[in-house]
């Protein structure tokens, strides 16, 4: 957020910035979302509703979840939140008391240490490896476990490394016997045979994070969800009743669409964003930038660009300063990250291209 607060700045005093520190998709969200949203709002659809979401909404995303994973979905298990951020907050509300830990394998996404401190818990980091695609360590998470550890925290495809953890990885994980949180915000975004295993395929009673952001570039809809486990729904519920009472009404309308009519809208991005993939990592590598392994999701790389500095943020202040470009900083994903840079490729590739000549310029 520094770096992109300061690039604001420069660019209110006139400066151009491409920036590749936002993890923002670019393309149009499914022009059916849009439409349906106008018409609720027009209706007259802003009203509060039922604190799980819409009853047609909560069965189109189980159908949506069963569909894409196999694995069966109840839809009494689905609560509509208003962001997947809230959905994450909610799930580590309703997991933790204080001094409870939660295992964050790293490099990770950089909220989700934050959720669990202000919910009164501890963060447990277990590091993955480039050099094993980023994997996961099922026997280095076991040993890590406590007695007062109440979930693995992950995400797959992850943010920032776009790793997919393996089958194995998720079995490995569920067999520790601790509940599993698993982001699943970027599924869909996947290149090449690359297949998500959701935690749902080998736990039944996982929690899963999920949302319309990245999929189908809804960000600013503010729209995810939460299947959490039936024993914990009402707890959830509960919470979410008085923390938010309920997502927008006439917002959740556009999911209905998103989820029907918004499949050749995740086909177009997937599109789109391999293309972007090969050019940003080509010209990273062409630059010194080392990245062992491609990512298989999302749409960020994962650099290491620790033969610039080892100093993320200062090395990212300063490609800001010289040169124009935002990335972000590999310290703000855990230690773990130190000495990397993310790349965001959710631009066009002209951007890119730009990005890439301009780094040139001011690398050694």
């Amino acid at each position: 957020m520094d770096i992109m607060e300061r690039a604001f700045e420069m660019e209110r005093a006139g400066v151009s910035v491409v920036h590749l520190e936002v993890g923002e998709p670019d393309f149009a969200p499914p022009a059916a979302a849009s439409e349906a949203l106008t018409r609720a709002l027009v209706s007259g659809a802003t009203n509060y509703t039922d604190s799980r979401g819409l009853h047609e909404l909560r069965v189109a995303i189980a159908e949506d979840k069963s569909a894409r994973t196999g694995a069966a979905v109840d839809p009494e298990r689905v609560i509509v939140t208003g962001g997947t951020s809230p959905a994450m907050l909610l799930t580590f509300g309703a997991l933790l008391d204080p001094g409870d830990e939660v295992i964050i394998p790293s490099p990770h996404y950089a909220c989700y240490p934050n959720f669990v401190r202000f919910c009164g818990g501890v963060p447990v980091f277990v590091s993955a490896s480039p050099a094993d695609g980023w994997q996961i360590d099922p026997d280095a998470v076991r040993r890590a476990v406590t007695p007062r550890t109440r979930a693995i925290v992950y995400g797959s495809p992850a943010n920032p490394t776009g790793a997919i953890q393996s089958r194995e990885v998720v079995e490995g994980l569920a067999a520790t016997g601790v509940p599993l949180i698993s982001d699943e915000i970027y599924d869909g975004l996947v290149y090449d045979d690359a297949r998500v295993t959701s935690a749902l395929e080998v736990d039944p009673n996982a929690w899963v994070l999920d949302g319309f952001s990245k999929r189908y570039a809804m960000t600013g809809f503010r729209l995810g969800y939460v299947i959490a486990p039936a024993e914990a729904v009402r707890t959830v519920q509960i919470l979410h009743q008085n923390i938010s009472i309920s997502a927008s009404e006439f917002v959740q309308y556009a999911g209905i669409a998103a989820l029907k009519d918004g499949a050749e809208t995740v086909a177009d991005a997937r599109r789109l964003l391999a293309g972007r993939r090969r050019l940003l990592l080509e010209g990273l590598r062409s630059l010194g930038f080392e990245v062992l392994h491609p990512p298989d999701g999302a749409f960020y790389l994962f650099a290491d660009a620790r033969a610039f500095g080892a100093d993320s943020l200062a090395l990212a202040t300063r490609l800001l300063e010289d040169g124009h470009v935002g990335t972000t900083p590999g310290v703000d994903f855990g230690a773990a990250g130190e000495g990397y840079l993310r790349f965001s490729y959710a631009v066009s590739e002209g951007q890119l291209g730009e990005a890439l000549a301009r780094l040139g310029r001011c690398l050694p």
